[in-house]
């Protein structure tokens, strides 16, 4: 799922931001057991000095077996066992009041008495619970994990919003950039250098396209009539050679079909300048256009057409199918629709037109074969051996329907029918 670049900073600023408060969890933890046993081991090893003092002054407290009310024992031992360093470890020991087990310091050391006797003393001091220094600091630290994240997502959120917004007043900008059309806003400056940057060159960019569209457009729409003029005097030439009596069956046979090809490259010409005229938004003009209403003119308009292909044209009205669109494209739109229904038709065969309030549906007889869903709506593509064909009506559709968002064409084949079915505002498909 796509996100916007607010959200997507702010998510791998939270997982950084967990991994960073975990490493330092971990190191301060390790800080404060070493800060809290440094300070127990130093107060341990004074009061051993101070124990060890008050034994030469009371040779009494070398009868202190067990740890008692001042937390240190005193037991003999041999010359083998004798260390002269101290050793510092923990050590947990039952606690009545908590009626469990405790953690302690313990520090065990060894001495020679004022009796040339050598004797251990163990001294001990409670310490942190361990556990409970983990659960605590990790409590804490979920706290304020929770407190940052909402924080940031926070400030972040009201600064990127703030920082971000002449981005989003240029992206608004190219949205609604088409080609050839002169856009209404005014300049804009900007604070953040590197948005004004970015709309400088952006600017630049458009100057750029609109010059090479207008050239190109320029070159194609004087290509197309440049070349028309040439075709339709030849085809008049050869009209007028067809009619001279004196050429025999063969010649007629050979200018006949020099005709048609020449019929097929006007026909070309002639698409090839639309499709350009389409994807390069030229019919922008938008109205209220009744489908309905123009599908029922078209037929009438192709009587002649329908009669002399013999095909039987039917239309089943079930809903109202209205829409903004540029009449022209509109017209162009359904003319190609209906010429392709009837023309790929077979002798005595059917062409069933559906109106829907979301959809039109072209249904027509013809080859028993599925065509190739793939690549019907492909330029010059063709599905039989129609040299009368240019292969652009269809593609002519398709560039068409591409021009409004939430429309669609979509070709079927079922018992031997052709659908093509037209739908518009992401209606669903059967």
């Amino acid at each position: 799922m796509k996100v916007s670049l607010k959200y997507y900073t702010i998510k791998y600023m939270i997982v950084i931001l967990l991994l960073i408060i975990a490493v330092w969890a971990a190191l301060f933890y390790a800080y404060i057991l070493d800060e809290v046993y440094d300070n127990v081991d130093d107060g341990l090893k004074d009061r051993k000095i101070q124990i060890i003092k008050a034994v030469y002054y009371d040779p009494k407290l070398l009868n202190s077996k067990d740890f008692g009310f001042n937390e240190f024992k005193i037991k003999p031992i041999s010359e083998s066992d004798y260390k002269d360093k101290n050793r510092l470890y923990n050590k947990m020991f039952y606690m009545e009041y908590d009626d469990q087990d405790q953690p302690y310091r313990v520090l065990e050391t060894d001495f020679i008495d004022q009796f040339g006797k050598r004797q251990r003393l163990e001294i001990r001091t409670s310490t942190v619970e361990q556990d409970e220094l983990v659960y605590d600091l990790t409590t804490a630290l979920i706290v304020l994990y929770i407190l940052l994240v909402i924080s940031i997502v926070a400030v972040n959120g009201y600064l990127l919003n703030k920082a971000m917004r002449p981005f989003y007043t240029i992206l608004d900008k190219l949205k609604k950039y088409q080609f050839g059309i002169a856009s209404s806003q005014e300049p804009q400056n900007y604070s953040i250098k590197e948005f004004e940057e970015l709309n400088i060159e952006i600017e630049e960019m458009i100057e750029r396209n609109e010059l090479v569209f207008h050239q190109q457009k320029q070159f194609i729409e004087n290509a197309s009539h440049e070349l028309q003029t040439p075709l339709a005097i030849v085809i008049n030439k050869i009209d007028l050679m067809i009619q001279n009596d004196d050429l025999d069956r063969k010649n007629m046979n050979f200018l006949t079909e020099v005709k048609g090809d020449l019929r097929r490259m006007a026909g070309l010409n002639k698409s090839l300048l639309m499709l350009s005229k389409i994807e390069n938004s030229q019919f922008n003009k938008t109205s209220k256009v009744d489908f309905n209403e123009l599908i029922s003119e078209l037929v009438k308009s192709y009587e002649d057409f329908i009669e002399f292909k013999k095909v039987h044209v039917s239309i089943t009205e079930k809903g109202f199918f209205g829409a903004e669109f540029n009449p022209d494209l509109a017209d162009i739109l359904l003319s190609n629709l209906l010429k392709n229904a009837v023309k790929y038709n077979k002798e005595e065969g059917t062409v069933n037109i559906i109106i829907e309030d979301n959809r039109l549906i072209f249904q027509n007889s013809g080859r028993d074969i599925p065509l190739d869903e793939t690549q019907i709506f492909n330029r010059f593509y063709k599905s039989g051996s129609d040299h009368s064909s240019t292969g652009l009506g269809l593609s002519i559709i398709k560039t068409i329907i591409k021009q409004y968002p939430g429309w669609d064409i979509v070709y079927n084949f079922e018992d031997g029918m052709h659908y093509f079915i037209l739908s518009k505002n992401n209606a669903h498909l059967s």
